[in-house]
């Protein structure tokens, strides 16, 4: 399959994020390794959207904290961005709700003809208001620029004045491929984007539990975007989606990542890097990279029992 015939994808993970973790960003990296070798996908981004403050957690520092530590997590990244939506609406948001913001954000966005940079198209975006932008998503900085197709996602961010946009088809976005010469001559692409929620095996376990999830929501999450699955601690993924009709009714739209990697638990969980705060465990590096265990340290977070 050549690039543009392949299905792009962009991975979004919706979570407290409390805080971020090593394996949390490891999720990221192991899932579009995966997802490269089947031959039949290209991640183009990743989204990390922190839960609403009014999610009720108990623990839950305010969201302002959580973005932040998000950001020093992705800092090195060019191609993981932290998304501050869900946590500026009113309040909580469904995980269905999020996956549809997202793919409508996208399709106004990634399936807009994308004018050369040097001269930007003052068109606004097809109903919207011209005084209005989006809410951006938080950027790198420090992170080069590269002509591939990652940088549709950094597009997101931009503000509209510099995008001109035709309306796309339902199912395949057009953009301007940034690999060809955007001199005299522009070459125009059709591709298929995917927005697929990451996860790990608890929450495709949770989807099991009955009442815990709106079965009407399951079935947009599964049958319409799609998941991919990171196991942890070994679980039985197969055995997981026999115990739920709905997963076994969309099992082709759950990609299960298989590799050599045994994904332990405790790299992942927000709770025991907590715990080793508390407990000033030295190991808690190994739950949490420098610049977030820094921040927290300096913010004074997690201290108490409570948090």
């Amino acid at each position: 399959m050549t690039e543009t015939t392949k299905t792009h994808v962009i991975l979004l993970a919706c979570g407290s994020f409390n805080p971020i973790t090593k394996g949390h960003i490891q999720m990221f990296e192991r899932a579009r390794d995966y997802l490269h070798k089947t031959g039949r996908f290209i991640v183009i981004g990743g989204i990390v959207s922190p839960v609403h403050d009014s999610y009720g957690k108990q623990g839950l520092v305010s969201s302002r904290h959580r973005l932040i530590m998000c950001q020093l997590a992705v800092q090195n990244s060019d191609w993981i961005r932290v998304d501050p939506w869900e946590c500026y609406q009113d309040t909580w948001q469904t995980t269905c709700s999020v996956l549809e913001h997202h793919r409508d954000l996208m399709k106004r966005v990634t399936g807009c003809i994308l004018s050369n940079v040097n001269t930007p198209s003052m068109t606004p975006v097809i109903g919207q208001p011209q005084q209005e932008s989006p809410q951006p998503i938080y950027q790198n900085s420090n992170v080069p620029a590269k002509p591939t197709a990652a940088k549709i996602l950094g597009k997101v961010g931009e503000s509209l004045s510099r995008i001109c946009c035709v309306r796309p088809p339902v199912e395949r976005f057009t953009f301007v491929d940034e690999n060809a010469n955007l001199g005299t001559v522009m070459r125009y692409e059709e591709i298929e984007l995917r927005i697929l929620l990451l996860c790990g095996s608890d929450l495709l376990e949770s989807f099991c539990i009955p009442g815990l999830w709106n079965e009407a929501d399951m079935e947009v999450i599964v049958g319409d975007f799609g998941i991919v699955v990171v196991p942890r601690d070994a679980a039985d993924t197969d055995r997981i989606m026999n115990h739920s009709s709905i997963l076994r009714k969309y099992k082709n739209n759950i990609m299960v990542v298989k590799d050599d990697i045994n994904h332990p638990m405790s790299v992942v969980s927000s709770t025991k890097s907590r715990l080793a705060l508390q407990h000033g465990d030295g190991h808690v590096v190994d739950y949490l990279s420098q610049p977030v265990i820094d921040y927290i340290l300096k913010s004074q977070l997690y201290i108490n029992a409570s948090g």
